[in-house]
């Protein structure tokens, strides 16, 4: 069976490899505090089913307690170790299957493994909370191995850590006219991409939301970062195909394992 993969906006995507559907940071909200969603309808009831759901790290935007309750009883849910002493809506998620997870474990979910690799991204909750809660990276290991970035700066032991992909889904934005330290933006990304060398990437992490009264101030950092990373991606990684997803858009990347 063919691995697909579908952008619904920001750092959430399907992931369906070997029959089992792999959700990535569900954020289903029109608005999140002072962000409001800019493109793309929400995610249709669709997006809310899933196998298992992973969580990067503790950033509102990446974990929304009210869009896990979405999922229906029994899905399973990986999230950062600590993550429910630091964010208490997340214990009261009593139908879903919790687990806690760091970098160096791997989770069986049906026909596949998730490895939980390391991200280099400030992932406590904010504006306040120990950093207790590491950010996180996922390989999903199938039919396809499909790296699910979350949010990360480049780091130099990148390519080990993460290991052999086929598939990189890979952050080239925010939400904001400017992005801090530990984020990738298409520049980074791209040289994230000739770093881990897959057959195929796919930009996320751009293009969904914006600050609300924001919306002049440095448009291009919302609208151009997909079409930047691809051009990129041209010189840096030539060998590599890059999808550039509309919102709902999916995606079947060749593969060859």
């Amino acid at each position: 069976m063919p691995v697909e993969i579908t952008w619904w906006g920001h750092a959430t995507c399907t992931v369906v490899d070997s029959g089992t559907r792999v959700l990535t940071d569900p954020l289903f909200a029109r608005r999140l505090a002072h962000l409001r969603r800019r493109r793309g309808a929400p995610p249709p009831p669709e997006a809310a089913v899933a196998d298992v759901a992973l969580v990067s790290h503790l950033h509102a935007d990446h974990l929304h307690v009210p869009s896990l309750a979405r999922l229906a009883p029994g899905t399973r849910l990986l999230v950062p170790r600590g993550a429910p002493r630091q964010v208490p809506g997340l214990r009261g998620l009593a139908h879903l299957r919790l687990t806690e997870v760091a970098p160096g474990d791997a989770t069986r979910v049906g026909d596949l493994v998730v490895r939980t690799v390391p991200a280099r991204h400030d992932g406590r909750r904010l504006p306040v909370g120990p950093h207790r809660s590491p950010a996180l990276g996922f390989v999903i290991e199938g039919a396809a191995r499909t790296y699910f970035a979350g949010d990360t700066g480049l780091f130099e032991s990148m390519a080990k850590e993460v290991g052999p992909v086929d598939v990189a889904l890979l952050p080239v934005g925010g939400w904001g006219p400017y992005l801090g330290p530990g984020h990738l933006d298409a520049g980074r990304a791209a040289q994230a991409l000739a770093r881990l060398m897959p057959r195929s990437a796919v930009p996320v992490h751009y293009g969904t939301y914006w600050p609300i009264g924001l919306d002049a101030v440095r448009p291009h950092e919302f609208h151009a970062p997909g079409d930047e990373f691809a051009r990129l991606a041209a010189t840096h990684a030539p060998e590599v195909t890059v999808h550039r997803l509309g919102h709902g858009e999916r995606i079947r990347p060749e593969v060859t394992r």
